[in-house]
């Protein structure tokens, strides 16, 4: 058995405004299976671990605002470990390792192999989960990572420096972090790989290492002191105080589809949403329009214009790939938009007045079938007025029927939920009180079975 490890994180900055802190680019549904359908990064890459001839099970590691995400594209098996907060990959993979041990009851000697989940790569990418199961069981390193065969010098990646030799895997020799072109030119003459991200080792020396810093009997004493691990990546943390280190190489497409002109390439449709794009003025423009305003876009090339509820960004593609101060500027604390086990919603307005009390407009969508959770909020009351559908809401265990053109008062601390039975139920949720805050809420669980 082979424990494969995928990584899942990433606040949606780069990727800004079509990502944000929940959705991430790896559920964005810009890329097409074999068959022409829409899939995202995280669906493609459960498609192509599924091909793979190993018997490998998945454990994924992600934070609380990206579970959602994750239940709603990937089907099958596999576990979820959510971090109690944000730390970094070293001690992302630590608390996935403890899971696996403490909880999933794999052995010490079994191989873990750690992933990103969006990585954008051939099927071999993936096959190469083989040859790194192989050299970790026969005890050439304890530590193997994988390298990708550069295809140009790059000073966007890590470079790793293996031994001279034939063959894989090999010693490796040193590391080098995102180099200038001409160092990264040279240390591609020697041989060097990108660092892509990929670990492999046995479970046991994993857990031995994290047992320096926090040791417990089971995995729920080791999450809820999850905050005695060091914040640090796996890289400075674990990878450059290994003494024994090996390398595979893979030769193949690979790409960190992160930046907009890089996830622009792979993209089927030139336009998506409601969009007139002049062909004659515009050359090698994307544009997403995910608003309900029409767009018309005339006399820009090499652009990419991105237009949601979060906000809307017109950027060169190249220089799109260095945003990340101007978007930490502007952008809100909370998404605008979020897709959601039952549906979806956006934000529509957001209100202060004279006396001080503030009102938050939002659409909700429940799909047909979905249901909210029975929740309460502590500090704010809600109205709800239904546009359209029909299906039931139930206050403090009361139901009622409604439908288009219905109004109902939530007043704070009052238990409520809501169903869709016949259609999408279309729903303008306004929040009033003093203090509204996304997380001013108690989950009470599901009220319908």
């Amino acid at each position: 058995m082979i424990h494969l490890v995928l990584l899942s994180g990433g606040s949606g900055t780069r990727l800004w405004p079509l990502s944000n802190s929940t959705r991430s680019k790896q559920f964005l549904k810009v890329l097409r299976d074999a068959d022409g359908n829409h899939v995202s990064m995280v669906q493609r890459v459960f498609g192509q671990i599924g091909s793979v001839d190993a018997d490998i099970d998945i454990t994924i590691a992600t934070c609380a605002s990206q579970e959602e995400s994750i239940r709603r594209q990937v089907e099958g098996g596999y576990a979820l470990v959510l971090e109690p907060e944000r730390r970094d990959t070293a001690p992302a993979i630590m608390l996935a390792c403890a899971n696996l041990a403490l909880e999933q009851g794999a052995g010490e000697g079994d191989t873990v192999i750690v992933m990103p989940i969006d990585s954008y790569a051939d099927q071999a990418y993936y096959d190469s989960v083989v040859r790194l199961d192989e050299a970790v069981q026969s005890d050439f390193a304890e530590l193997v990572l994988m390298g990708v065969e550069p295809t140009y010098p790059s000073g966007k990646y890590g470079y790793i420096v293996p031994a001279a030799g034939e063959g894989w895997p090999r010693r490796v020799e040193r590391f080098t972090e995102k180099p200038d072109e001409g160092t990264a030119r040279e240390l591609i003459s020697q041989g060097a790989l990108w660092n892509c991200g990929v670990f492999a080792f046995r479970l046991g020396w994993l857990t031995g290492l994290t047992a320096r810093y926090l040791s417990c009997d089971t995995f729920e004493e080791f999450r809820s002191r999850y905050a005695e691990l060091p914040r640090n990546s796996f890289d400075y943390e674990v990878v450059e105080r290994a003494s024994s280190i090996g390398a595979v190489s893979y030769a193949g497409e690979w790409k960190d589809l992160g930046t907009w002109n890089t996830l622009t390439d792979e993209m089927a449709e030139y336009t998506s949403g409601r969009v007139v794009v002049d062909s004659k003025t515009c050359k090698n423009v994307h544009v997403i329009n995910e608003t309900g305003f029409p767009m018309v876009v005339a006399g820009i090339s090499d652009s990419v214009v991105v237009a949601t509820p979060d906000g809307i960004l017109v950027s060169g593609k190249e220089a799109s790939a260095n945003i990340k101060s101007e978007v930490n500027a502007v952008a809100e604390s909370r998404p605008m938009y979020e897709q959601r086990s039952w549906g979806e919603y956006r934000v529509i307005d957001s209100s202060v007045f004279p006396d001080g009390a503030k009102a938050l407009t939002k659409e909700l969508i429940i799909r047909e079938g979905g249901q909210l959770d029975y929740q309460r909020h502590m500090n704010r009351g809600e109205v709800w007025t239904v546009i359209s559908g029909t299906g039931e809401v139930v206050l403090d265990g009361l139901v009622q029927q409604v439908r288009a053109g219905s109004v109902v008062q939530i007043p704070a601390t009052t238990p409520h939920s809501a169903r869709a039975l016949c259609g999408d139920l279309h729903v303008i949720e306004v929040q009033h009180g003093e203090t509204l805050v996304k997380e001013d809420i108690e989950r009470l669980g599901a009220f319908w079975n």
